[in-house]
């Protein structure tokens, strides 16, 4: 058998990692900008497809036939950007990565910067930061700005290094980092940078870069309030997710809430329609479990929502779980209060406690699966 030829060339030293979703319209122009602001690195840029629409792989694919600097990751059935960067460093050979928004936002021109201060200056990250001298929020109103301020001082509890930006989206680092820390990131929604700073098992050196963040051109914002859930999952899963599962946090907030809908229906029903207990409890019951299951659904299982028919059938599975959830609370409660001799607040704060775990195992294996 023939042997693979080795064929002398020019060793990569930069990967650009460009996570997008429907920005067909900026493939080519980011390319373009990239090609001079890289003049004279090796580089190679990898785009990292979270199942567009419109024709943006494809525009990459075509691109990429021609251009062997240009490759394309496409990912089925999953989705995020912190997920999306991680495949794409891991994905490459060399030893700095870079990432940077496939909206035209982030100034392409830094990046040669960032790239010296890993390769030359010896920094194990460096950041391209808004907030320090010379950088800037470009056409941001004051609320986004004091959001984007307040965002960053809920991430300093969990950063080991002071980041004027740990919100940012643009930043090189070695990939030997981002390999130390892999195994550790959650990969919980769009602050990849938060992420590897917050699992790293040590403080990283850095460097920060200021830049002006400039105005979308093309495509549309991805920014919504699913985006702020997001964050403040990932700062509590760094902060408490060695511990308890944040997801669980989340179940039992909205379980909470759950509550107070079932209180509320009672009372209405009992005082307002005129409903005996019997059925004024039945209907709080009914009500209050369709409440949990569509808001966790929407937000606690986002990345796994049912929709359309799949919908009624979790609920159904919801329902069922949750009757017998009830019935392991009950049942606990009773034994621990009255077998045990325990008071009745402990009795049965263990019991619904028992049914809170019950509910949240078997509806993530049964109702929100992922098979």
């Amino acid at each position: 058998m023939e042997t693979f030829r080795h064929v002398e060339n020019r060793p990569l030293e930069l990967a650009v990692v460009v996570p997008v979703l429907n920005e067909h319209d900026n493939v080519g122009p980011l390319l373009e900008k990239l090609s001079i602001a890289l003049a004279g690195i090796e580089f190679e840029v990898i785009f990292v497809d979270d199942g567009s629409g419109d024709g943006t792989p494809e525009r990459v694919e075509a691109i990429a036939a021609t251009d062997r600097r240009v490759r394309l990751l496409r990912r089925i059935g999953r989705r995020g950007l912190s997920s999306a960067v991680v495949e794409g460093f891991l994905s490459t050979v060399a030893q700095v990565v870079a990432v940077i928004d496939g909206d035209l936002q982030h100034d392409e021109t830094v990046l040669p910067g960032l790239y010296r201060a890993i390769a030359e200056d010896g920094y194990e990250l460096a950041v391209g930061t808004r907030y320090a001298e010379g950088g800037g929020t470009g056409d941001w109103d004051r609320a986004r700005e004091r959001i984007s301020r307040l965002a960053t001082r809920l991430a300093a509890p969990v950063t080991k290094t002071l980041l004027s930006d740990p919100m940012s989206g643009f930043f090189a680092a070695k990939r030997a980092v981002v390999l130390e820390a892999a195994s550790d990131l959650s990969s919980v929604g769009y602050k990849i940078l938060l992420d590897l700073v917050a699992s790293h098992p040590r403080r990283l050196t850095l460097k920060e870069v200021p830049y002006e963040f400039r105005s979308r051109t093309a495509g549309e914002s991805k920014l919504d309030s699913a985006v702020a859930l997001e964050y403040f999952e990932l700062l509590l899963d760094k902060l408490v997710g060695r511990f308890v599962p944040v997801k669980f946090l989340m179940f039992g907030a909205v379980g909470a809430l759950g509550l107070l809908v079932h209180l509320c229906v009672l009372g209405v029903a009992l005082n307002a329609a005129g409903l005996g207990f019997a059925a004024a409890q039945t209907l709080a019951v009914l009500t209050a479990m369709t409440f949990n299951y569509a808001l966790n659904n929407a937000f606690t299982y986002r990345d796994r929502r049912l929709s359309g028919f799949a919908w009624w059938r979790g609920l159904a599975s919801f329902a069922l779980v949750c009757s017998a959830g009830a019935a392991a609370n009950v049942g606990v409660a009773g034994f621990v209060f009255g077998e045990q001799g325990a008071d009745w607040w402990l009795a049965g704060a263990l019991g619904a406690l028992v049914g809170a775990i019950w509910n949240y195992a078997v509806t993530s294996w049964l109702t929100w699966s992922r098979r």
